[in-house]
């Protein structure tokens, strides 16, 4: 009983309190409503702001601008594949064609100078819009070094050459294939007892010549035989009756071009090769008063070698040979060798059938008879510019011994050295550290390319071409002996070919 009586206590307790805690609620909120109305607070003046507003919610402020401002694009709403431009085949009768060297179109043109030899381009509304084809049977040629001396017929189907020049080792013709024994015109034994001889006087050997110019080169044994020697050659000659002379040099793996000298300039810089050769060229050397001449030094570098093997030299025992007179061709060698001194060239060597002269490191040394100079000042301004009768000045210096336009060093560490048009600001916009730059990431670029492509570098490819080369740093990143990479610097493009032949690697202007 007494439990029960406690229990009910305890009950009655909590309601009490409970219902004082109400009271006091009530009490509170009714005394902060007060104190609001009041005026002390903030509520209804918000409120009172926010009910302006709601009544003039139907007016529109004028500065509101409900406009979109990005532009509609309408979803595109296709099954099918976008379509890639396909290109046909060409008929067969264009498996030997070459842009701009028709024979039908070049003999339209005039035979004075070798004009119609030179580049002849069609009019927009005849270039072919299609694929050229390839020889009927053609084969993957032989990997480099057995292709120097052996061409698949089926890859350049004409037997004219092993015939006309059998005796005198450019090419024979055995079962499928052509062999290239090594000889040329003047060095039918072969071409490196040539080159053997003319390394008695040029220093082919230790790095310091590396680039080389073949005017008239054939089949290009000559260049073909001076890769070995680690010289790279660039060899051009026409299209003419020597039927597909330069795309044997390519099936060869050697470097080669179809070009002529004529009327217009050569498409290099000045001061481009070491050295220049003509083994039995044909080049008129004195005519137009020794342009031809003018036009290989304004290639040469100071410092750099002329080679001279063939008429007129040993005119003395081939004059018969030759069917010309010893007169004619006695005033043909002295007017050559005036010719050489105007350019300031010395003479290195004379011996059997072979000259050798040197151009002098500058103009300091050397007495010239002409003050004939050429004006231009752009030595890169030459893609289609007519051939002048003028000497291209060296670059000036500070004394006897300097080299006009900067010293190189020796192959291969001039393949990364700072070359001399960088050193001295005459390539626009590159400095010395823009050029390591540039040097750094082709070589990130190029391990990159053969993590993609395991091939590169092997002797699966022989020559690729660098359609915009820039500074030649792909081509030294990706540098060699199995290999050699064609640097075209567009017309369009800053003129950085000078620093791809300083750097010891060749290449082209070229008008894409």
């Amino acid at each position: 009983m007494a439990s029960k009586i406690h229990a009910s206590s305890g009950i009655k307790g909590r309601s009490r309190l409970s219902l004082f805690v109400v009271i006091g609620l009530c009490c509170f909120f009714y005394l902060l409503g007060v104190w609001q109305r009041s005026g002390f607070g903030k509520g209804d003046n918000y409120a009172i702001e926010i009910n302006k507003q709601q009544a003039n919610c139907n007016e529109v402020s004028p500065s509101l601008d409900f406009e979109s401002h990005h532009n509609y694009v309408a979803p595109v709403h296709s099954s099918e594949e976008p379509k890639s431009k396909v290109f046909k085949p060409c008929d067969v009768k264009y498996t030997d064609y070459t842009p701009c060297q028709e024979q039908d179109r070049a003999m339209k043109f005039p035979r004075e100078d070798m004009v119609y030899r030179e580049r002849h381009c069609p009019p927009q509304n005849e270039k072919l819009q299609c694929l050229i084809p390839a020889p009927n049977g053609y084969t993957s040629p032989f990997a480099w070094p057995k292709s120097r001396d052996y061409v698949y017929y089926s890859n350049v189907p004409f037997k004219s050459l092993a015939v006309e020049k059998a005796v005198q080792n450019w090419v024979q013709f055995e079962g499928n294939v052509f062999k290239f024994p090594g000889g040329g015109t003047m060095f039918p034994q072969g071409a490196d007892a040539y080159i053997d001889e003319l390394a008695s006087v040029i220093p082919i050997a230790d790095g310091s010549i590396r680039t080389a110019l073949d005017t008239g080169c054939g089949v290009a044994s000559w260049g073909a035989y001076m890769l070995k020697r680690k010289v790279l050659t660039m060899s051009f000659a026409p299209r003419d009756n020597h039927e597909a002379q330069v795309q044997f040099a390519l099936e060869r793996g050697v470097p080669a071009i179809i070009a002529v000298l004529g009327s217009i300039q050569l498409p290099y810089p000045s001061r481009a090769f070491d050295m220049a050769q003509c083994s039995r060229c044909l080049i008129p050397w004195t005519a137009n008063d020794g342009t031809y001449l003018m036009e290989v030094d304004r290639v040469l570098r100071p410092g750099g070698y002329w080679v001279l093997s063939g008429p007129p030299i040993n005119w003395k025992t081939y004059y018969k040979t030759w069917k010309r007179s010893k007169e004619d061709l006695k005033a043909e060698q002295s007017r050559i060798e005036e010719l050489a001194e105007s350019l300031c060239w010395e003479k290195k060597y004379e011996k059997g059938d072979v000259a050798i002269w040197q151009k002098k490191v500058n103009d300091k040394s050397c007495a010239r008879k002409s003050d004939n100079f050429c004006q231009s000042s752009d030595d890169g301004d030459v893609w289609y510019k007519k051939m002048e009768t003028c000497i291209t000045p060296f670059p000036e210096v500070k004394s006897s011994d300097e080299v006009a336009g900067g010293e190189l060093s020796k192959f291969p560490a001039r393949l990364f050295d700072v070359p001399p048009r960088v050193r001295s600001g005459d390539v626009p916009g590159v400095t010395t550290e823009s050029y390591e730059e540039d040097n750094k990431l082709w070589k990130k670029r190029v391990t990159n390319y053969k993590r993609i492509n395991r091939l590169l570098g092997s002797p699966r490819y022989r020559n690729i071409m660098d359609m915009n080369a820039g500074l030649g740093g792909f081509a030294a990143a990706l540098d060699s002996s199995k290999l050699w990479v064609m640097n075209v610097v567009p017309t369009i493009a800053d003129n950085t070919l000078g620093v791809v032949f300083e750097r010891g690697l060749i290449g082209i202007y070229h008008d894409w």
